[in-house]
């Protein structure tokens, strides 16, 4: 199996949020699920549990936001 991008979810106090997804993007996040519980040993978690994470490692990992976010100081 090829390794995932995200690794064993941290339990964290969530924030409400809805959004509106496309039904193959929901069965994509429960299939993503799945394959990290099968990677890390872990249960599968909801869906809406990876959204975050995957935000998070999108926005690291995109290089003109870190660089629109230095040049505002952030």
């Amino acid at each position: 199996m090829t390794k995932l991008k995200l690794g064993p979810l941290a339990d964290d106090r969530p924030v409400k949020l809805s959004v509106e997804l496309p039904a193959a993007v929901h069965r994509d996040l429960i299939l993503y699920a799945d394959a990290l519980a099968a990677e890390t040993g872990q249960q599968p978690v909801p869906p809406e549990k990876l959204v975050v994470p995957m935000l998070v490692r999108f926005m690291a990992t995109d290089r003109a936001f870190a660089k629109a976010r230095r040049a505002q100081g952030n």
